[in-house]
């Protein structure tokens, strides 16, 4: 018999990213709505209701399995991994809980997959591109190897594991020992089972699943899903099911597949099977459903037939279908005619629409699977920054400084897109309607019913409907057009963050590069209200009354927050003096009394008085003790020295430190005076970069790049110099995979060499050679930017 729908549960809100069906009335379902559901029945012929809905936090949830009962959870637990880095167990029961039994903290980005041994052994894979093993809800193997984000793991037994990588690889592990690595796919891995008596299946963004040996040998791949391939299970007659980016669930018996249960939602996140033979899945559309081959445990006619319709009813993209030349295709007629193979999609001419329909075999029907619109986005989605985008735009902030990445998935908002790009490159939010007008204009949605409402955070869900477009839009891959300036890209005003700009063919040399880059973006009022929160708080306990401020500070701190408030609203007032010493003098008093964990707000307070008020610590001796207090309150000296992982309140505080240095460098700074940048600079000798986050990377190489913007135009002592260049060399060496950090770094070398060749001044010959042997052996990074900058240095050498 084929599957058919069996049950249909509605209760999430967002995409379902994982499903776990570990028995015949238990199934467990993980959303982006930030929960986890246990969905339950009393018998096997009752409905499905949620018995437990988990919450942790606020943050997406991506992966779920469910470990096995113990006498302190009779029912059992179930294992969740998302947004929050965290690995929660809850024990099921008949309520709503918030509190985990267990969390099992460890992974430094999001947790994207999980699966658990038949002894309890639980592994997970995470963007931080590793895969940790716990047992007994300890840390017991740490997986390092991967050169990306870890989207797939199993295991094997307790001490043999599998994990697939976006890195395209799979690899074997016994233990912590990576003992084999399997090659083959042409994209990322996403999703593993075991196949009994065989080895075990992947499945990939390629599109294809192959089925492979212990050993490594490919037994036979699995070719028919038109997109990417997210989720396997293994149906207990040994069929295998898939679900993908192509609206469907597959299954495949003896190497072919047999059905393909189309959903009205684009994305099939994840697929799993019951011990009957059932296939649950989870979708983008935010439903869980339940598939039968069994006609007794199908879904009502009434039912059936409304989801036949509201498949009937969906959009597709030519590109899901193939090419479409509307005057070549059949009539309802060609429908007479048998399919050749399930899942044979045929296109017909029905008036003036375009439909779709597949093949069923089981039933040796065709089935309206929907109408063909244009296609939305380029074809296959682009990778940026490890993640998929349907579009990928460039966009110029700046005449001559290098484009920046507007990254686009048509199941966005756009609004949220445009704050995402402003906030991570520190734009200004009034750009937002301008950025917002460019993504609408640059893409085309389709009507995709009731799907449309969802959005992936991670890689892409169901579609977004922009207002509707211009009769005839097209919706270009390549070719975009700035809907202001009339410019193939987005030309916002003066960005208050440029990026450092980069060479192409048609542009003049990059060095020297004289314009200085700044972190500005700020919401003053939040950091106002979250800096007296902390106050309050400090105050109403007796332990700690003392350490909140004084009156005057209050007053004073009052003041800078005005004063603020003023200078980075949408129309720039100054009618009240500039911040001084005293100003300074306050953030340091109360940063050398405050807890590690409440300082945060002081230090970005600091970072924008260091950007719109350079001489509020210009008194002699100001800038040294401004910045011994930031070192010390962002406890970098006890980060660098100890290369322990860093705590979040020290992560978060020295990255407002970096970017506060960054900020202090710029026009007219005097780096020639006092000793505060020597002092800065040997502070930042020997940073235990492998502990810094992406974002505090990229901060001190700006701040090596605003000195070189500095000593463009003012000559500093020799010594400083070296210093600079050292710092150079330790952060060229120590980055292998961020191509900004390296760009930065470079500009800002390129910078002093150049200022030192127009004084006469030329490196030392040891320094010289040193300086050509880390740039010949830098990572291979695809932007020409960077091979350009190189050979603009050693010509200046």
């Amino acid at each position: 018999m084929p599957y058919k729908l069996s049950a249909t549960l509605s209760a999430h809100s967002s995409d379902v990213r994982a499903v776990a069906s570990p028995t015949e009335s238990i199934i467990l379902s993980a959303s982006r709505d930030s929960t986890a559901i246990s969905w339950g029945r009393p018998s096997l012929t009752a409905p499905f209701i949620p018995s437990s809905i988990l919450r942790a936090g606020s943050k997406f949830v991506n992966a779920v399995q469910y470990l096995s009962p113990s006498p302190e959870a009779p029912q059992g637990y179930a294992v969740v991994g998302g947004q929050d880095t965290v690995v929660n167990i809850f024990a099921l029961g008949p309520a709503q809980k918030e509190d985990p039994e267990y969390s099992l903290v460890g992974h430094t980005d999001n947790v994207c997959a999980l699966d658990v041994s038949q002894s309890g052994t639980i592994i997970s894979g995470s963007w931080d591109k590793t895969a940790k093993v716990w047992k007994q809800f300890q840390l017991a193997y740490d997986l390092k190897g991967h050169q990306q984000a870890v989207w797939g793991v199993l295991a094997i037994d307790e001490e043999q594991f599998l994990t697939a990588s976006a890195d395209k690889t799979i690899k074997y592990w016994v233990q912590h020992k990576m003992m084999r690595t399997y090659e083959g796919h042409k994209d990322a891995v996403r999703g593993l089972t075991l196949i009994p008596d065989i080895g075990f299946a992947s499945c990939s963004n390629d599109s294809e699943i192959k089925v492979w040996t212990m050993q490594g040998d490919v037994v036979y791949t699995l070719s028919g899903h038109t997109s990417f391939v997210y989720s396997l299970s293994v149906l207990p007659n040994g069929g295998i099911v898939s679900g993908g980016e192509d609206r469907s669930v597959r299954v495949w018996r003896d190497g072919e597949c047999v059905q393909m249960i189309v959903h009205p939602a684009i994305s099939v996140w994840a697929v799993s099977t019951m011990p009957n033979g059932d296939i649950v899945s989870g979708c983008s559309d935010g439903i869980v459903r339940v598939f039968s081959e069994s006609q007794d445990r199908w879904a009502s006619a009434a039912e059936l037939g409304a989801f036949e319709d509201l498949i009937a009813s969906q959009a597709l993209s030519s590109q899901q279908v193939g090419d479409v030349k509307k005057s070549d295709l059949p009539g309802p007629d060609a429908l007479l005619h048998p399919g050749k193979k399930p899942g044979e999609v045929k296109m017909i001419k029905n008036g003036d629409l375009v439909e779709a329909h597949q093949w069923d075999s089981a039933t040796s029907n065709w089935q309206k699977i929907g109408d063909v619109v244009d296609a939305v986005g380029s074809g296959r989605k682009q990778l940026f920054n490890g993640k998929e985008y349907d579009y990928v735009f460039d966009v110029d902030v700046q005449e001559g400084a290098p484009p920046l990445k507007l990254p686009f998935n048509v199941s966005e908002n756009p609004y949220t897109a445009a704050q995402r790009f402003l906030e991570q490159n520190d734009l200004s939010t009034n750009y937002i309607d301008e950025v917002v007008k460019f993504i609408e204009k640059n893409t085309a949605g389709v009507n995709l019913g009731a799907s449309n409402d969802y959005v992936d955070p991670y890689t892409g869900a169901s579609r977004y409907q922009a207002a509707a477009a211009p009769s005839g839009a097209s919706t270009p891959s390549t070719a975009y057009m700035d809907p202001f300036t009339g410019a193939s890209r987005y030309s916002g005003a003066p960005a208050p963050a440029p990026p450092v700009p980069s060479v192409s063919p048609s542009s003049p040399k990059i060095i020297p590069f004289a314009k200085f880059v700044s972190f500005k973006q700020a919401n003053v009022s939040a950091m106002q209200a979250k800096l007296y929160q902390f106050d309050e708080a400090l105050r109403n306990e007796i332990s700690t009354a003392t350490l909140a401020m004084y009156p005057e500070e209050l007053a004073t701190i009052e003041e800078a927050f005005t004063y603020l408030s003023q200078v980075t609203s949408t129309t720039p007032q100054r009618s009240l003096p500039p911040l001084g010493g005293s100003h300074a003098d306050a953030i340091i008093q109360i940063l050398e009394r405050w807890p590690a964990s409440q300082r945060f707000p002081m230090m970005d307070l600091s970072r924008l008085v260091a950007a719109y008020c350079a001489d509020a610590s210009a008194a002699p001796g100001g800038r040294e003790r401004f910045f011994a207090s930031l070192f010390k309150a962002s406890d970098w000296t006890e980060v660098r020295s100890h290369g322990k992982a860093m705590s979040k309140a020290q992560e978060t505080n020295i990255l407002l430190l970096f970017r506060t240095i960054a900020n202090c460098f710029q026009e007219g700074t005097p780096v020639d005076e006092g000793r505060w940048v020597a002092q800065v600079f040997e502070a930042l000798s020997d940073a235990p970069y492998a502990l810094l986050t992406k974002a505090q990377r990229v901060a001190l190489a700006t701040i090596l790049f605003n000195f070189s913007c500095a000593y463009l135009t003012t000559p500093v002592a020799r010594d400083v110099v070296n210093q600079h260049t050292g710092l150079v060399l330790q952060l060229l060496r120590s980055n292998t995979d961020d191509a900004e950090v390296t760009y930065r770094t470079l500009v800002a070398l390129g910078n002093v060499v150049y200022a030192g060749y127009t004084r006469g001044i030329s490196l030392e010959s040891a320094q010289s050679a040193e300086l050509q042997t880390v740039m010949s052996t830098l990572p291979t990074f695809p932007d020409d930017r960077i091979r350009n900058v190189v050979g603009e240095i050693n010509a200046l050498l």
